[in-house]
This record gives C-alpha cells, structure tokens and sequence, in this order.
C-alpha cells in the first residue's frame, strides 16, 4: 500500500509591503475555532493511479481555490512530511487572484457526529499573509515550503528539496 501523498501549489505575490503567500483555512466543524497552525498551503491527496505529482497539484489549488493555477512557471519546492506521515509535493507560482472571488468544493459528513449530513466547504478562508504572518498561521510541517520558496526566490533554487520525477 502506498503511503499518503499529497500535492499542492503555495502562491505568492510581491506588494509594496514585500512578499505575500496566499494559505488556506481548513473547512468544517473540527477546525471551526481553529487558526495559527492550522492554515496550509491549497493541496490535496494523490489518487493511487495517478503518477503526475504536479497535475493533481494544479487540480487540487483549483478545487480549493475555484480558480485555475494562474500561467507561469512553476518552482519546485519539494517534499515535506507532515505530522500523520503524509508526504506533500509543492510548487510555488507567482499570481494574484481576488480572496472575494475564490471558492471551494464541499464534503458531505454527518454533524453533530452520527447526526444529519450536512456539506461543508472544504477550504473556508483564504488569507495572503505576508512572511512572519504566514509562519504563525502555516502548518509547522509546512515551513520548511515558505523557506524554499524565498531561497528561490533570492537565487538559491539549489535549496529546493527533490521533487519526483
């Protein structure tokens, strides 16, 4: 069985105010009251029979966006793992797509548990934070992305963590 895999693209701009990179807030009763260290890059898991890391990665930033992944080149920014042993694929691309016009698929669960279904936004925030704002929200597991992200983007791509192949 292979382990859980997951692939996402962390977005960044450049403002006045120096760089922004735009994380997402888990939707849905458990993370309701939730917020510094729970906010993640947008992702999602790679199905058993897909191979491009990088397709399911655009898939799942539109999903939890309700945009495409704006044109450009992407960067690599490797493999972290995080906390459950899942492993994350993520590349980086620079945009600015309106928070006020994002959206995000549902997911359908019982609540309160073995209560009524109900649908629930996967992703119900979505926030550019700038750098030390970024680092309070993200995942913990999740830093090491925001770090590989401003070494490329100073000229040193070489940091970047392999991606696969």
């Amino acid at each position: 069985m292979r382990p859980r895999i997951s692939a996402g693209i962390l977005m960044y701009r450049q403002t006045a105010h120096g760089l922004e990179v735009l994380l997402v807030h888990p939707g849905g009763p458990f993370f309701a009251r939730q917020n510094l260290g729970f906010w993640s890059i947008p992702k999602g898991e790679v199905g058993p029979d897909e191979a491009d890391f990088e397709q399911t990665a655009r898939r799942e930033f539109a999903e939890e966006v309700g945009h495409p992944v704006p044109d450009g080149e992407l960067i690599p920014l490797g493999s972290i793992t995080q906390k459950g042993g899942k492993t994350v694929y993520a590349w980086a691309i620079e945009g600015d797509i309106d928070t006020a016009t994002m959206s995000s698929n549902m997911f359908v669960m019982p609540w309160p548990p073995f209560g009524k279904k109900r649908q629930w936004p996967e992703v119900d925030k979505w926030v550019y934070f700038d750098r030390e704002d970024a680092r309070r929200h993200i995942k913990d597991t999740q830093i090491p992305l925001l770090d590989r992200l401003e070494a490329a983007l100073a000229g040193h791509a070489g940091s970047a963590a392999r991606t696969p192949e």
